[in-house]
């Protein structure tokens, strides 16, 4: 299958690496805006720096989209209508109203889509998730990501702090893990927010954090900050708590907190049973940031291939990033968004 990847910043890369390891799709071409000589693995393939022109000159099988969140959107209705299955970077748009049209445009044309929830396709959130589900309900999700940027990494945040906060950017992958673990429909939620850098654009922000009720009873807690001021302390919180006990990654277990290797990496999880004792779960050997990006393209053709139904997928990446997107109005509004369990 003929493949055109667009964007080759940190995901795009890694994406295109996989492609080209993979013994069933072969690059087509790579866009890249920024007109980058290529060196590598990736600099024999050719480079366009306009998707559409690059869609049309490379006719692929599949498009992968890596580009910053605004285009998303449009990018992959486009590759759908010509004919591609896409892969998307999270989150799928930047509404709500643009996701369900990229899901909709799918389902119209038969196409698979797959969105960048990375966590989906990690061994050892797997677990994380399959022993909360075994706790049973309701639970309480306490679960963060800061990042103490500086650098190439703060101006990358910069650029992604254009159209969308950190709260949407990383927070869709934790709501939806607490979705997984619940299968409870989002009711309603409340945010706070600060924009504590005079480096990012009025009517930004990047710090935040929500609350979020869901139909079940359960409540979840999200939290993210990019930035040279955050700390390095509780950086990463990752814990889940129900009546019956206690799933946790060991947050000693993890490196600085603008490590991409970081931000998937489990270490150890803590398991507390109220009926019994605790139990430490080492996982060794975790797959990396590459390897990855290499499992979520090879969904994606396996799903080609093998026409897996991405009903429940597709459904889960809008539900989430509705969540995210309540709670950036939340903070704007200074007022909760009630969802009524429709997201």
């Amino acid at each position: 299958m003929k493949v055109l990847i667009a964007g080759l910043g940190n995901m795009g890369h890694a994406h295109a690496l996989a492609h080209h390891h993979h013994g069933a799709s072969e690059i087509a071409g790579l866009v890249n805006r920024s007109g980058k000589a290529l060196t590598g693995a990736l600099a024999p393939y050719p480079v366009f720096g306009d998707f559409h022109r690059a869609l049309a000159a490379t006719k692929p099988d599949i498009v992968v989209i890596a580009t910053y969140s605004d285009s998303h959107a449009d990018y992959a209705v486009a590759a759908m209508e010509a004919g591609a299955h896409v892969f998307v970077e999270k989150p799928l748009a930047t509404t709500v109203a643009d996701a369900r049209r990229v899901v909709a445009a799918a389902q119209r044309l038969g196409r698979k889509l797959v969105v960048g929830y990375i966590l989906r396709h990690h061994p050892s959130w797997q677990r994380f998730i399959a022993e909360a589900r075994a706790l049973g309900g309701p639970y309480v999700f306490r679960l963060n990501l800061n990042q103490q940027s500086t650098g190439p990494t703060w101006e990358v945040h910069k650029q992604l702090m254009q159209t969308t906060p950190p709260i949407v950017d990383c927070g869709v992958h934790y709501v939806d893990v607490m979705c997984q673990i619940t299968d409870a429909a989002p009711v309603r939620v409340n945010g706070m927010g600060l924009r504590l850098s005079d480096e990012i654009a009025p009517g930004m922000y990047n710090y935040g954090q929500f609350q979020v009720l869901f139909e079940d009873g359960s409540v979840g807690w999200y939290e993210a900050g990019w930035g040279p001021m955050m700390s390095e302390v509780a950086h990463f919180v990752k814990d889940v708590i129900s009546p019956r006990g206690a799933i946790s990654i060991l947050s000693g277990m993890h490196p600085a907190s603008d490590s991409v290797e970081g931000h998937t990496k489990v270490g150890s999880l803590r398991i507390h049973r109220t009926a019994g004792t605790d139990e430490d779960v080492d996982f060794p050997g975790e797959p990396g940031h590459e390897a990855l990006c290499a499992a979520e393209q090879d969904y994606l053709i396996r799903a080609i291939v093998e026409d897996i139904d991405l009903g429940r997928h597709m459904s889960d990446a809008v539900a989430s990033l509705a969540v995210c997107l309540a709670a950036d109005e939340s903070i704007r509004s200074g007022r909760p968004v009630d969802l009524g369990g429709q997201a």
